[in-house]
């Protein structure tokens, strides 16, 4: 089923909700770009279009780790909101409202839809068996649960499946079970659950996969579920559990997917009741606005099943489509934090321009429910071939005939290279609507190498000063029409664009609309990338083993600390200006802000390793680094008893 290419239709959109006990990482981003990129462009091309998302903030994982760190778990989930929040914003996620699941909102809708689909004789409670903890006192989901395989006698398997094996068990079967809470055996123990009948839903999943849009291989998967017998779904968790507690229930609260998705809802409610809007004009049976979910495959099943059947049974609207991604690995590998290949975004943020990183993800996205890969080399090749070496490179060299001309623009323009630009909107709006970024990537770039060439087999310099005025506006116009096919993809870069050209920021609409104001000088919108390489964390199985000449080699001084500051946009670092003696002044970076005020640094005597490579930062050069230790405890400058002057060698 293709979506609707029209102007003026009115769109909710949604991402998966992040889960509120660990920061962002990169996966997550990959996600947010894809969702962020379609809601831009569906803005631009004069549609309604509103993101909404929340932190998923329920389950026993945020009741562990607020207790692992002393705090409430609604003082972990505040920290997390603002963490994941402000993280987002690195990226450009623009959203139009991001909220949470533990609400006044989700609690009333959660309780609205449970008694609706009650109503409708859809739940139903039955006594099941599970492992349970003494001494937690509190029985154990299948992640806190390890043993050996019942199938292969694997040991140290999680949960219900083997990851040696492939089988799938009942939990109930692991052999050796053990609590990863309190590392001790648990027993069985009876219980009653509350479930919803999903069986009873099912005519209206298979009307909702026939009429929906979902890529074929999810439609697929999700009919093979639906074909197979429909099991209850037990929708209670016992206490203790951080959450919902079920209307009319004692010490039952409602299992994380239930509220989770219910939070989409309740995130519209609230920017609704914000901003004076109908919520029943948003999102009700006879709602006119189209509804889209982009999600993970993993979670495509809860999306697919559960929660249509939910919705039916409380005669909400069923969403218009549901847009699945793969998995994103690093350089081929998996993300793992043991390999160092767990990267957060906030810490990649600090090496490098986010949107470049949209800007990847989006030449790797398509409308495919396959994996994405981000290469570090393949990484730092694009960026600096595409958006600096083909697309801003039109600016640049067009900029420097019409800086003669007072940055004036003739009106006298080849048209024959604007409309080759122009004829390809249409094929430009479909594969934002479809989703298809990797190969709109390529058309976009096809079209800035027919610019360039233009501009090389045109050669304004050596033509007279009129004649390169008319070529050079010619293609500052052609600049001005890729930054509009672009903006939702790199919206900070072509912003910045916008403001050069002295125009603001434009829709579809204004591709056919030449430049007649003069334009400003023109300034680097982007430096090249480096090499990047991302620090892997300690293996302590392959220790890093040197000799007495290798270490002879790293020159060790002291340095004193003449100026310290906060580094604007950088939540871990400080920068440091240090008197090396003898060997003058050093600036260096160091992530020590966690630990350390700009203010109290000042003089202070450090130990720099003084003959490390300089290193090119987002924020500028390194000329060095600062030795520290640390733990869980903080972070710990290494410093020099007094009378150590600057300059002296640390042997």
């Amino acid at each position: 089923m293709n979506i609707p290419t029209k102007k003026n239709r009115k769109i909710l959109v949604t991402q998966a909700l992040p889960y509120a006990n660990t920061p962002l990482h990169l996966g997550h981003i990959l996600e947010a770009v894809q969702t962020d990129i379609w809601t831009r462009f569906q803005n631009i091309n004069n549609n309604e279009c509103h993101f909404f998302c929340a932190d998923d903030t329920h389950g026993t994982p945020v009741m562990l780790k607020a207790r692992e760190l002393g705090i409430s778990p609604e003082e972990l989930i505040k920290d997390v909101y603002k963490d994941h929040k402000s993280t987002y914003d690195l990226y450009g996620i623009k959203f139009t409202n991001f909220y949470t699941t533990h609400s006044d909102e989700n609690k009333k809708y959660s309780e609205y839809i449970y008694n609706e689909a009650k109503n409708n004789n859809l739940i139903s409670k039955e006594k099941i068996e599970q492992l349970f903890d003494e001494n937690e006192e509190m029985f154990l989901s299948d992640r806190f649960i390890k043993g050996s395989c019942p199938k292969c006698n694997e040991p140290e398997q999680y949960g219900d499946n083997c990851e040696k094996c492939g089988a799938s068990y009942n939990v109930l079967d692991i052999k050796d079970p053990i609590s990863t809470i309190s590392n001790s055996k648990p027993i069985k123990k009876e219980s009653e659950h509350i479930f919803f009948d999903l069986s009873k839903k099912a005519d209206v999943l298979k009307d909702f996969l026939k009429s929906s849009n979902f890529q074929e291989p999810i439609k697929n998967k999700l009919n093979e579920w639906l074909d197979d017998d429909l099991k209850k779904w037990d929708i209670s968790r016992d206490a203790p559990y951080f959450g919902f507690e079920i209307p009319g229930e004692k010490d039952k609260y409602f299992y994380v997917w239930v509220d989770a998705p219910i939070g989409y809802i309740a995130s519209i409610a609230n920017w609704a009741q914000k901003n004076d809007k109908d919520m029943s004009e948003l999102w009700s049976d006879n709602s006119k606005y189209e509804i889209y979910h982009f999600i993970g495959k993993d979670i495509s099943y809860f999306h697919g099943l559960f929660w249509p059947a939910l919705l039916s049974s409380a005669n909400f609207k069923l969403p218009d489509g549901i847009f699945v991604h793969g998995f994103l690995t690093i350089n081929g590998e998996k993300m793992s934090k043991s390999r160092g290949t767990g990267i957060l975004a906030r810490d990649f943020a600090e090496i490098c321009n986010p949107e470049t990183l949209r800007y990847y993800f989006a030449a790797k996205l398509n409308n495919k429910v396959e994996d994405i890969d981000l290469n570090f080399e393949d990484y730092v090749q694009r960026i600096n071939s595409d958006i600096i070496g083909k697309y801003l490179n039109i600016a640049s060299r067009s900029a420097s005939f019409l800086k003669k001309n007072k940055n004036n623009i003739s009106n006298d323009i080849d048209r024959s290279l604007i409309d080759k630009l122009i004829n390809e909107k249409e094929n430009i709006i479909n594969l934002y609507e479809s989703r298809n970024y990797s190969k709109l990537i390529r058309l976009i770039m096809d079209l800035a190498d027919i610019v360039n060439k233009y501009i090389n087999d045109n050669t304004p310099w050596k033509k007279d000063a009129k004649d390169a005025i008319i070529i050079s506006s010619t293609a500052i116009n052609a600049f001005k029409i890729l930054t509009i096919y672009l903006s939702p993809i790199i919206p900070n870069i072509t912003s910045e664009a916008f403001k050069f050209l002295n125009i603001t920021d434009c829709s579809f609409d204004d591709i056919n609309n030449d430049l007649t104001e003069q334009i400003n000088n023109y300034k680097p919108l982007l430096n090249r990338l480096e090499p990047l390489i991302i620090p892997e964390e300690d293996d302590m199985d392959n220790q890093n083993i040197i000799n007495i000449d290798q270490f002879s080699a790293i020159d060790l001084r002291v340095a004193k600390i003449k100026e310290a500051t906060n580094v604007e946009g950088a939540d871990k670092l400080l920068q440091l200006k240090l008197d090396v003696g003898e060997f003058g002044e050093r600036n260096v970076f160091a992530g020590i802000k966690s630990a350390y005020k700009a203010e109290d640094l000042k003089d202070r005597l450090v130990v720099l390793v003084n003959n490390l490579e300089p290193r090119k930062m987002k924020f500028g050069i390194s000329e060095g680094m600062v030795l520290a230790s640390s733990n869980d405890d903080g972070i710990y400058l290494v410093s020099p008893d007094k009378g150590a002057k600057p300059g002296m060698q640390v042997k």
